[in-house]
């Protein structure tokens, strides 16, 4: 895995804009062959931390989520790497996922609601889980859309 241990752990993340920012500071290192693993509710900042990703792996956009399509790939525009990216949160099972047919050896790969079912694709990945606010007594439901902090764990699975 190419991406620098030090992004390892938890942080908050204040901003959609530092969402963006985090992910094309990790986007700049990857590698094809590379796969990350996003988890985290509506609204946690998966695409837009893909959406960063692109940008630092230099891919053409726009990122947006492939909900409907499943997934989308974005052509490298500097000679590096494609983006593959998944939405995986329609599929039942990691056969479906398997069926996609994946070129993982030459792309990043980076599936959003891939937890539980991409982890047999790659003997190492990152896992990254987005989390926030998701409301209660001291949570205005207006504000869960708002440019709430998140906190991002980010952590390296599988073989060293």
């Amino acid at each position: 895995m190419s991406v620098d241990p030090a992004f390892l752990g938890r942080r908050e993340i204040a901003t959609s804009d530092e969402m963006e920012h985090l992910g094309r500071r990790i986007g700049a290192q990857l590698e094809a062959g590379d796969l990350l693993i996003l988890t985290g509710p509506l609204g946690a900042g998966k695409t837009t931390f893909t959406r960063g990703l692109a940008e630092g792996l230099g891919v053409r956009g726009p990122v947006q989520s492939p909900t409907f399509v499943i997934a989308r790939t974005h052509p490298s525009l500097v000679g590096r790497a494609p983006l593959v990216h998944v939405d995986a949160y329609r599929l039942g099972s990691a056969a479906e996922l398997d069926d996609l047919d994946l070129d993982l050896d030459r792309s990043v790969v980076v599936i959003e609601w891939g937890r539980g079912m991409a982890e047999e694709l790659a003997d190492s990945w990152w896992d990254i889980e987005l989390e926030r606010p998701v409301g209660g007594d001291d949570i205005d439901a207006s504000e869960l859309d708002a440019d709430a902090p998140r906190v991002v764990t980010i952590r390296q699975e599988g073989a060293s």
